[in-house]
């Protein structure tokens, strides 16, 4: 799987850009602020349907436009395909797949998978709890487009549980019989939703573990061993997959907190409230790991989805923007080694010397706003 051709209109620093790709290595090169990340930031959204650097699409729209429009023409067993995205910040984005309009866009979620490092994943080790579920869960759906849906069902009941306990906690008072009867249909359906969710997760982080290992071993073999775990908000639940066993564990767990909800007007239980820990060797990496550990482990994540996603057929397109220039050269050579083989490698540097010798391929140089092949 690749990208052939990109184009972008309005997006981001880009009134217009047309691309041209190829399989293998190719590197923007160029100085910073120059629009290098944009770029693979818009391969990325079309596989992800999301930004690594904003979390809402409106900074994706070049100021003063009314929208954007990103085009990718991939090529996957041979097969041809035009994916087109229409970014609406404030209504709903629309998706056409060779130019034929497509009911929702995460309907065409899947025609092209990337696994994107960048700097910003320096949070996934060192960051709040949120960024790594957020990892887990655009992996799940990398994997299977149909968790974009369960997240979406998981997170609509959420917020409506939500609603229902802050309404309850602001009346101060005992809630009438009406609001726990709502209130156990939300329970209800936020197990059944929970639980599908969490399961996969676990599946997911069992699947993972022994990936992770081997990328940071060989990322920084003189470190300790990196690990993963899931700590689930309900404490000790095993490692159980079973869903009817998982959603009976979480109308519990709702259960045994509901006078901690209905006080502070929030759900304590779920996988909203989950986490990942990553160690390395027996201390937590958070707080734990050095600057060139964190930024070996947030590799070694990156490079394990990688590894996963192409366990599961085609090779993803590997992004790499600006990762270069932070690792020692023992570490960038071990890095260029191991991804040299993807099918498809899109890097940013900020100058030539920053592309390993290891990578070589297209280049392309981007200044002022033009995308010029060398």
């Amino acid at each position: 799987m690749h990208v052939a051709h990109l184009s972008l209109q309005d997006f981001r620093s880009y009134a217009t850009a047309e691309v041209a790709l190829e399989p293998g290595v190719t590197a923007f090169v160029g100085p910073n602020g120059q629009g290098k990340t944009n770029l693979v930031e818009a391969v990325g959204y079309v596989a992800s349907h999301g930004s690594h650097r904003a979390a809402t699409d409106a900074p994706l729209v070049r100021q003063g436009a009314p929208r954007a429009i990103v085009r990718a023409g991939i090529v996957k067993d041979g097969r041809k395909a035009l994916i087109e995205l229409e970014i609406n910040p404030g209504r709903a984005n629309r998706a056409r797949l060779n130019r034929s309009p497509v009911p929702r866009p995460r309907e065409i979620l899947g025609m092209l998978r990337s696994v994107l490092f960048a700097p910003e994943d320096l949070t996934l080790v060192k960051g709040d709890p949120g960024e790594r579920r957020r990892f887990l869960d655009e992996l799940l759906t990398a994997r299977a487009p149909r968790f974009a849906g369960v997240r979406s069902d998981y997170e609509r009941i959420l917020k409506q549980r939500n609603a229902l306990l802050k309404s309850a906690a602001a009346h101060r008072r005992s809630p009438g019989p009406e609001v726990l009867a709502t209130l156990d249909v939300w329970d209800s359906h936020l197990a059944r939703s929970g639980a599908e969710l969490l399961a996969a997760r676990l599946e997911l982080v069992a699947a993972l573990r022994p990936l992770v290992a081997q990328a940071y071993a060989a990322l920084a073999p003189a470190g300790g061993a990196a690990d993963l775990a899931y700590k689930s908000s309900l404490g000790d639940i095993g490692l159980s997959t079973d869903r009817g066993q998982l959603a009976d564990q979480l109308l519990k767990g709702v259960a045994d907190s509901r006078r901690q909800e209905l006080e502070r007007g929030v759900s304590l239980v779920g996988p909203h409230r989950d986490e990942l820990v990553l160690s390395l060797g027996e201390m937590p990496a958070r707080g734990y790991a050095s600057h060139g550990e964190s930024w070996s482990f947030a590799l070694a994540l990156r490079l394990a989805a990688f590894d996963l996603l192409r366990a599961d057929g085609d090779d993803p397109v590997l992004i790499l923007d600006d990762v270069f220039a932070e690792l020692d050269a023992g570490r960038r050579s071990r890095l260029a080694e191991r991804v040299a083989p993807a099918e498809q490698v899109l890097i940013t540097a900020a100058v030539p010397a920053d592309v390993p010798d290891e990578l070589t391929g297209c280049s392309f140089s981007v200044a002022d706003g033009q995308v010029v092949r060398d």
